[in-house]
Order: C-alpha cells, then structure tokens, then sequence
C-alpha cells in the first residue's frame, strides 16, 4: 500500500528554490536572514520560524557543505569539558544531548557503546581517571534527566565480553574492560538535513547554492551561483552562521580554526565491532581515539586536533601525520596491526573555535560567542555540534532583543520533534515492517513515505551491489532534500562518497535521478 506524500511545505527542490529566489527578489518581507547552512544555520532557521518569524536561510554551497558533515558522529555529553574543569558546556551538552536522544530526534541519534579495554599499557593510575570519568558522565547524564532505559549507566565488564564486543582487540594481558555509553548519530549531515526541512515546515526558506555578501544589520546582497543573478534582500537581523567560513562575512572576527581527521574502514577489518573501541591518548589527560562501527558496514577511527592557520579550504585534506598518528594509537589495542592499506577513506573537518591567543587547539575552549558587528551584523562563532539548539537559542534571543523582533511564541525547539520522529506532525506512521533496516535508521518513521513516494523502478533496490542505500533514497534526495546535483546526493545526502571506490559504482545512477526528478 503507497504511503500519502508528506505536505508539500516538508520537501525541498529545485522548483522551490526558484519560488523562494522569485518572491525574495520581488520583495517578499522577512524579519530574519541567516547565512549559512550548517548545522548552527540551520537551527537558527528552525528556532526562528517555530517562533513564527519570516526567515530565509542562504548557503553558498550545500546543506552540511563544511564541518558539519565531518563530524565524529557523536552527540557528546560533555565528559571533556568536565575533567577540564568546564562544568557549564559539560552539563549544557548533557542536557542537549537528551533532548536530541528524547525528543527532537530518538531517530537519528541512538546510545553508542564506548569501550575502553584495561591492557597492560593503561596503568593503575589511568584506568582510576578513566572510570572516574565514566562515572562523572553517568552523574552529568543523571542531572540531565536521560533516563538509563535511554543512555545505560557505565560498568565493568570481563575479557570474553570485551572480545564479543570489539574482536580485534589485543587479548594478551587483557583485563576486562570499562564500558560507558554516549549519543551516536547515524549521521551528522542528516540531522542537517532534518533540522532544515523541519524549518521549512514552519515555512523558512531554505537556499542551497545562494552566497551571501555586503552583509550589514539590515540587508545583505544575494546571488544565485547557478543562474549568476544578484539582487539585494532587507530584513530586520541578519545572522552570520557561517561557521569557519564566518570571518569572509565579517572581517572583524577572529578564528583559530582546528583540523579533525578521520579514517574509513570497512568494519571487518576490526571484526565488525559493535562498540566503539576507545583508546587514551598517551600523554593525555582526557582525551581519546576512537574506533566507531557507523552505517554503511564502515568504521570510522579519529580524531585528531590540529592547527589549521591560513586560507579556508572548500574540502579540508588529512595530513600523513594525522594519518600515521590514528594508525599508531589504535595500533596500541590491536592484536594484529592496521596499515595505510586497510584505510578506505578519509575525510578531515575544520572546527570553527574562537581565537583565543597562544596555546594548542586542542585546549581552546569550545565555547560559542555571539557578536555584533559595527554594521550591526550578529554572528554566532565556535560552539560544537551538540549544542546547536542552545546556540540557536542564545543567538535569536539575542537578535530579537537588539532588533525588537516581535516573535508570535518563544523558542520552542526544546520539545519539537524533527522531520523523521515519530511524533513530527509531517510523518506518516502506518507500519513499516519489510523496509530495509538501513533505510529506517537514516530515515525513522519518514522511511515508508521515501518509499511511497516513490516513482522510480525498483525502489528498494540497493543503488549497486553491496551498498545499502536504495533508489528510493536518491530520488528522495532530489525531491524532498534540495540536492541539486550528484555531489549532493552521494557525499552529503548520504555517505556513499568517503569511499571512493563505492563513488565510482554510485555516481551514474545519481546523475540519473538528477537528470530525471530534477
């Protein structure tokens, strides 16, 4: 039986776009622009419009263009910043993270299994601080409000259960393991995603493609980079969520950005985990490498935090130190070393933290700011992924104030469920029994509607052999989630494109469903 189609104020296309472009050349009113489309941008847009504001979001390139596809996955609770002694952002991403787990996106973002194997290289003193710190976060999500049926205390357990979890692990002098769990998004570029199409269910309007510049407190000139039209647009705040890309909108600011690399694995080059394997960094208080199992039968290994000084590059590039430095440490727990040939992807992102002064990056504060520029320009500045609502809030408020912004409710994002939860008004719920697993886990209760919406041949047909993504998800894409062209589809709208080789097989059959739904 086909699913209703979602109301046509869920689905982003071409044809939107062009509606949306028009009506803001002609003049359409707005009290909100926000410039750029990450995860900050986004929720900015959804905060706004839930409040009854108008807002148009402006993307230079694609949703989750920059960091906010080369995340860890995680959705942090704050363990870190405690031990840095941060107990604000520590509690504060506590409580973000269980209300992503609770209500704005139980579907996208699940408990995730950190375990940490007691081997003869982590001595008395380092496995006391690690339990400490298991047992630190267990109270952080305990103050929160998650409940334990949501994010499991954390434990001890035997060898055997080490070795059940995470197969590869050095088995010679192993000592059990301690066990403590986080959020884990299935994908951070799809909770992009999500947020902005549920913005644009409360009516935002969401460019892709349109770069922002002569931003100022109340205009900013847009351009189409597809079609090369410029026209000017007013509004009563003008944010700059740019994120890393923020000081080409307002020179004034100052960003010491950090570089944070991951490596691709096929997960049975680890004995397909089903824990992330968590290994301290030596010489380091509180931090770790971490060995995800993530969708697409991949691990991911990370994370580095590196200097980035210079130019803002489209796609940041791993260095062969970050490379060889995620082997080596990873190696430590290993029974059987990984090598540069194992490695099937690779991917680097840029954090945009403040500018601080001297020291490493990896000390920087994870703070966000918010500025306001001599032109009277608001830009929101460093911050991290699992606080984007709380950024989102504390920006709006702040724009609503300094421009006398008259929203018809207050924020509302602390209990509105996302595009994909059950409980988001736009997602039909009839029985989803007989989709692929993998399609509900990028999708949750939306995934019967990406099939019923379908008009191609063979919908749940893998888009080529041993990728479980179906056509279904790619015409979806085009139809629903505004990607424009096949780089849309395969490196943000799903994850297809950190494997090169699995690009090769993929990208005919995107630029198909480009050349057909677009």
């Amino acid at each position: 039986m086909r699913a209703e189609r979602l109301p046509v104020v869920t689905a982003l296309n071409a044809a939107r776009r062009t509606a949306d472009l028009d009506a803001l050349a002609d003049g359409a009113p707005l009290d909100v622009v926000v410039i750029g489309g990450g995860i900050t941008g986004a929720g900015i847009a959804l905060d706004a419009a839930s409040r009854g504001l108008r807002v148009a979001l402006v993307e230079k390139r694609d949703l989750a263009f920059g960091t906010s596809r080369w995340s860890s996955k995680l959705v942090h609770g704050g363990l870190r910043y405690l031990a840095t002694g941060n107990v604000g952002i520590a509690r504060r991403s506590a409580v973000e993270r269980g209300i992503l787990m609770t209500r704005n996106a139980p579907h996208l973002v699940h408990a995730m299994p950190q375990l940490v194997p007691l081997l003869p290289s982590l001595n008395r003193g380092k496995r006391a601080l690690v339990r400490a710190g298991f047992m630190a976060g267990d109270a952080l999500r305990w103050l929160a409000g998650t409940p334990a049926s949501t994010l499991p205390r954390s434990r001890r357990v035997p060898a055997a259960r080490v070795v059940e979890m995470a197969p590869t692990v050095l088995r010679d002098g192993l000592d059990g393991g301690l066990l403590a769990y986080d959020g884990q998004l299935i994908d951070d570029a799809r909770l992009v995603t999500a947020v902005a199409r549920t913005a644009a269910q409360h009516g935002a309007r969401i460019l892709t493609y349109v770069a922002a510049s002569d931003a100022g407190g109340a205009s900013v000139r847009l351009t189409d980079q597809r079609t090369g039209q410029s026209f000017d647009v007013s509004a009563r705040a003008v944010i700059n969520a740019a994120g890393v890309w923020a000081g080409e909108i307002d020179g004034s600011l100052r960003l010491r950005p950090s570089r944070g690399t991951h490596l691709v694995f096929d997960a049975a080059a680890f004995g397909n985990p089903v824990a992330a394997l968590t290994i301290p960094i030596p010489g380091e208080l509180n931090r770790f490498v971490f060995a995800m199992p993530e969708q697409l039968g991949r691990v991911y290994l990370g994370l580095t935090d590196e200097a980035a000084p210079g130019p803002v590059p489209d796609v940041p590039e791993p260095s062969a130190e970050e490379i060889a430095f995620l082997l080596d440490t990873v190696n430590i727990a290993l029974g059987s070393r990984l090598g540069t040939a194992d490695v099937i992807g690779a991917y680097a992102g840029l954090r945009p933290l403040i500018d601080s002064g001297e020291g490493r990056t990896a000390d920087v504060s994870r703070e966000h700011a918010v500025v306001e520029s001599s032109s009277g320009l608001i830009s929101v500045i460093g911050g991290k992924l699992t606080e984007y609502r709380y950024m989102a809030e504390d920006v709006l408020d702040r724009a609503i104030a300094l421009r006398g912004l008259r929203p018809m409710a207050p924020c509302r994002t602390r209990n509105l469920p996302l595009i994909g939860a059950p409980a988001n008004p736009g997602t039909a719920i009839p029985p989803m029994a007989g989709l692929p697993e993998s399609l509900v886990a990028r999708y949750g209760a939306e995934a019967v509607n990406v099939i019923g919406a379908a008009a191609c041949e063979r919908p749940v047909d893998p888009v080529a052999e041993g990728i479980d993504v179906t056509r279904a998800e790619f015409e979806y894409a085009v139809t629903h989630e505004c990607a424009l062209d096949a780089e849309d589809i395969l490196d943000r709208r799903t994850r297809i494109g950190l494997v090169p080789r699995d690009r090769e097989r993929a990208v005919a059959v995107a630029e198909e469903f480009v050349a057909r739904f677009g």
